[in-house]
């Protein structure tokens, strides 16, 4: 009785040691570095609802962890079978099979960015949409035509044109377009922030007109020191009562009628357009470009001067002008002396 207690006593020993040594060696082999792939980086792409062999399949095949058993380890070690999150994964050195569950478990997904630059339209957007491959262009517009997103700040727009924020946003692959749609509102809601719609308030001004007016701002100069004085100069007409004549907004008008080539011919000044500042006074119905914080900065703020007019230098600046006389000596040397020579 006593030889088969120490037999047990020995069985259990050495099961208990050779327990412990398999033990050691999953724990070595979950928790050893592995890169099975020769590129600088590795992307794995996780479909939503893809099951635990599935994936495991996909990082095998992908060179992420060394076999199937040693991930399934991983994920036992773990205990978190079921919280692996579906997405693009980028990989760029080796990593531990209980790293890569950890990874996984996070949700740690791959951001790809978007660089919309201030001043573009709703449907330039939808084009840099599609060419960075975040969806069709479709897609986007749809998206951007949804007003009811922005009815509290602006009971009277039809789309989403000026109130999508210019800005580099970061997003998983498959993001939807709407997705991107709230985000770049929410980023354009942080930035025309209460400060900024109590001094549009305190000046008799909507956030339509304040946006608007940025952003013609926005599609005239793109020099920081001359925001404030394009402002000044709308904003003085106006007051006044005359016409805008931006070019600008007959741009915008031949681009939704479809006859834009990339030059503005002087027949083109009369298109018959609420958008046309030369044909009809005021300010065009709506914004014509998404202004960046910049713009909108200078509407609210223009410069404290008398000008009336501007025209270009030809080299990114403008000269300004109080009055016609002196507008006309400008245009004079800048456009017609310059395209002489």
């Amino acid at each position: 009785m006593r030889r088969l207690a120490v037999f047990l006593g020995l069985l259990t020993l050495i099961i208990a040691v050779v327990a412990g040594i398999a033990a050691f060696r999953i724990w070595e082999r979950i928790h050893a570095p592995h890169k099975g792939y020769e590129a600088a980086e590795q992307f794995v792409d996780i479909p939503a609802g893809t099951g635990t062999v599935a994936i495991a399949r996909r990082l095998v095949d992908a060179g992420i962890v060394r076999d199937a058993a040693t991930f399934r380890a991983a994920l036992w070690w773990s205990g978190r079978s079921r919280a692996l999150q579906a997405g693009e994964y980028r990989f760029d050195r080796p990593l531990a099979a209980v790293d890569v569950v950890d990874r996984l478990v996070r949700g740690d997904v791959y951001a790809r960015r978007i660089t919309f630059p201030e001043g573009l339209t709703l449907q330039e957007m939808a084009r840099v949409y599609e060419m960075r491959e975040f969806g069709t262009a479709a897609n986007f517009l749809e998206a951007a035509r949804d007003p009811s997103f922005i009815r509290d700040l602006d009971s009277a727009a039809t789309d989403l044109e000026g109130y999508l924020f210019p800005d580099t946003y970061a997003l998983p692959r498959g993001t939807p377009a709407r997705r991107l749609v709230v985000l770049m509102l929410e980023r354009f809601r942080a930035t025309y922030d209460d400060d900024m719609q109590r001094e549009a308030r305190e000046q008799a001004l909507t956030t339509r007109e304040i946006v608007t007016l940025a952003s013609l701002v926005e599609k005239e100069t793109a020099r920081a020191d001359e925001r404030p004085l394009v402002a000044a100069v709308y904003r003085n007409r106006l007051k006044l009562g005359m016409g805008l004549q931006a070019d600008p907004t007959v741009v915008y008008a031949l681009q939704r009628a479809g006859r834009y080539t990339g030059n503005i011919r002087r027949d083109d000044l009369a298109i018959d357009s609420p958008y046309n500042t030369y044909r009809y006074a005021g300010l065009p119905p709506g914004p014509i470009a998404s202004p960046g914080r910049a713009s909108l900065e200078a509407t609210l703020r223009p410069a404290r001067v008398g000008y009336l007019y501007f025209v270009s230098r030809n080299d990114g600046s403008h000269a300004f002008a109080t009055t016609l006389a002196e507008h006309n000596r400008n245009v004079h040397r800048f456009q017609v002396l310059y395209f002489r020579r």
